[in-house]
């Protein structure tokens, strides 16, 4: 049952909420009139039938004393058949009288009207009693009345002592219906009232009903139709068979909405197409981006986002970008993020990204956006460097957050470029000082204790000045090789014999080899091809090569300079045939942790395994120029057997121009 009411209950509310506002207070108005008259119409018939009770208790008590008064002396004297006549002549002379009875002393009826004698016992000798009220008392001369309900209607009952002499004989029992005229008018009033009542309600609710078919409804299609448009559903139709001013509304929404699709249709393939090229140009951007929503919920990623997270293989659209940041990125950006979200982050950058992504992604532009810098050292899927931009994307107003823009930048070749600055200006230093201050002590000594000093001491000690000088040289020279070789982009190959630069090489380290007591020795295959190269920058690496094997080789000892062609059958991983060159020697070898950093900028070997000088630029300039012919500088060496530095040159024929430029 409960549910039953409360099924109930959910239905009337849910259809009465389908009701305008204004249907609810004219509702309202209605039934507030309709209980308003209804009540004052009861309250008139129930006036009227109280005055009409008042008038049938007057006529009924001074009937019942008029008839006491005339039957009373009859009664009396045991008159009962004149008792009975006058009864019955004043029974059929008053239309209002309903029955006239009479009871002695104790109760029992003896006539009555219309009752005859023969009915007032029956077949069983029953007796038939008056029931007097209870506050009837016998001893009091004024009519008792009161009134009950019958089916025809309120019956009004006066009981009448009857008394002569004093002597109580019984009592007269009269009762009036009432009046006719009273009862129709009333019963008609209430009957009008109550169609009245109806009536109206039938016709509130016809008019609500027709209301909601002619009215509400179209209204509602509208505003569903409005919603749809909103929403960009342009396809949206209405399809009410209405006329006059809704009827004319429906016409031009659906004509609205018409057009609103034809351009739509003429202007989507243009749109796909910009955000297509604006997402083109955030995808294409050097750095990574990433832009999201202000719950940090992913919007966009580009490819070199992805890569510098790993994150090539993840779907990350909807997702909070904090779930898949390396941990260490996390850590730095969890506030800043949520700071930048609520507003509460500060400064201003111009980023172009942004500008594109904002647009891409629907974004209004704007000229600035609110943002902050971090640098970050990551170890996975590769250790790398590198700088986080934050910046807040806002609406064109500046007013409210539509997003977040994530720049990365992968600044592990600068941070590695500023560090080998920085040990390049330390070690250039160091090497500067000490020749500098070699120079320095010698002239100073000789410039002031010259005359002291006997021809010999001052012999040395300028030899020993022009040594230094002669150091400090080669390293200026040296530096200089390097800085030119490191920030020239472009050297033009040419077709080189590469015979030609073994020879001269031969030639200038010929008396130093002979003066060590070195052996000197060349291979060079015969009918070699020309190869692809720059003359005189193989000439530098044939001198520095030669010029350290002499230097780390003992006499008695032999440096070797051999060169012959590979064939390209096997040549696993080239197509094409190559030249080598290598020089070997025979001298103190290069240990296995010495491999890695020989070719390292002022690294010398020398400090380790012996007391030779050397500016430790000589083996950079090489694996620089091998760069330049786009080969690389290889060694195999053992300690206390020797060092075989080789290198591979393309054919000039092979290659794809008789020139190119390396870049």
């Amino acid at each position: 049952m409960l549910t039953l009411l409360k099924t109930l209950h959910n239905a009337i509310d849910r259809w009465w909420s389908e009701f305008t506002l204004q249907t609810r207070l004219m509702a309202a108005a209605t039934l507030i009139v309709s209980l308003v008259m209804s009540g004052l119409t009861f309250w008139a018939v129930n006036t009227i039938q109280q005055d009409a009770r008042v008038n049938d208790t007057r006529f009924g008590r001074d009937l019942g004393i008029l008839l006491a008064t005339n039957v009373s002396p009859l009664i009396a004297e045991d008159k009962l058949t004149e008792v009975a006549r006058f009864s019955s002549r004043f029974y059929s002379s008053t239309s209002n009288i309903r029955y006239i009875m009479y009871a002695d002393e104790d109760g029992k009826i003896f006539f009555g009207i219309p009752y005859s004698e023969a009915a007032v016992q029956n077949s069983l000798t029953i007796q038939r009693r008056i029931e007097l009220p209870e506050d009837y008392a016998k001893n009091v001369n004024l009519p008792m009345v009161r009134q009950h309900l019958t089916p025809d209607g309120e019956v009004t009952d006066v009981f009448v002592p009857l008394k002569q002499e004093g002597k109580y004989l019984g009592v007269l029992a009269v009762g009036i219906n009432p009046n006719p005229t009273v009862v129709t008018s009333s019963n008609l009033t209430r009957d009008v009232t109550i169609a009245v009542f109806i009536s109206i309600w039938t016709m509130v609710i016809l008019g609500v009903v027709l209301n909601a078919l002619t009215i509400t409804q179209p209204i509602k299609e509208l505003l569903v139709g409005v919603k749809n448009i909103a929403a960009g559903n342009f396809k949206q139709r209405i399809d009410l068979p209405l006329g006059g001013e809704l009827g004319e509304l429906i016409f031009n929404f659906n004509e609205m909405a018409e057009r609103l699709e034809s351009y739509e249709e003429q202007n989507i393939e243009e749109l796909t197409a910009e955000k297509a090229k604006l997402e083109t140009l955030v995808s294409t951007i050097a750095d990574g981006a990433v832009l999201i929503d202000t719950d940090l919920k992913v919007i966009l990623v580009n490819p070199t986002a992805r890569r510098i997270f790993n994150w090539e293989s993840k779907e990350l659209a909807g997702e909070n970008v904090l779930h898949y940041l390396p941990a260490q990125v996390t850590i730095k950006l969890t506030k800043p993020l949520y700071q930048f979200a609520s507003g509460e982050a500060t400064g201003n950058k111009d980023r172009s990204f942004e500008h594109h992504a904002a647009n891409a992604l629907g974004f209004p532009h704007h000229k600035e956006a609110e943002g902050g810098e971090f640098r970050i050292t990551l170890t996975e899927p590769t250790k790398r460097t590198i700088r986080i931009l934050l910046t807040q994307v806002l609406d064109r107003d500046r007013e409210n957050i539509k997003g977040i823009a994530i720049t990365i930048q992968d600044i592990t070749r600068e941070v590695e470029l500023n560090e080998a600055k920085g040990q390049f200006i330390s070690n250039i230093s160091h090497e500067l000082r000490t020749p500098l201050f070699n120079i320095k002590s010698f002239i100073e000594t000789l410039y002031e204790y010259g005359e002291d000093l006997t021809s010999e001491e001052r012999q040395e000690f300028l030899h020993t000045a022009n040594n230094e000088t002669d150091r400090l040289t080669r390293l200026v020279n040296d530096v200089l090789d390097l800085s030119r070789l490191e920030s020239s982009n472009t050297y033009h190959l040419e077709c080189v014999e590469v015979a030609r630069p073994i020879e001269q090489t031969l030639r200038t380290y010929q008396l130093n080899a002979k003066d060590k007591g070195i052996e000197l020795i060349k291979e060079i295959e015969a009918n070699l091809p020309f190869v692809l190269g720059h003359y005189d920058l193989l000439l530098q690496v044939l001198a520095n090569l030669v010029g350290n094997a002499l230097k780390f080789t003992t006499a008695g000892g032999r440096v070797a300079i051999r060169t012959y062609q590979l064939n390209p059958s096997n040549l696993n991983f080239e197509k094409k045939g190559k030249v080598r060159v290598e020089v070997s020697d025979t001298g103190t070898g290069i240990s296995s942790e010495d491999r890695d950093a020989i070719f390292d900028r002022f690294y010398r070997v020398e400090n380790r395994v012996h007391t030779l000088e050397g500016t430790g630029l000589g083996l950079s300039i090489v694996k620089n120029i091998m760069e330049k012919h786009n080969t690389q500088i290889n060694l195999v060496s053992e300690i206390g057997v020797g060092t075989t530095f080789w290198f591979d040159l393309t054919l000039y024929e092979d290659a794809q121009k008789p020139e190119e430029a390396l870049q």
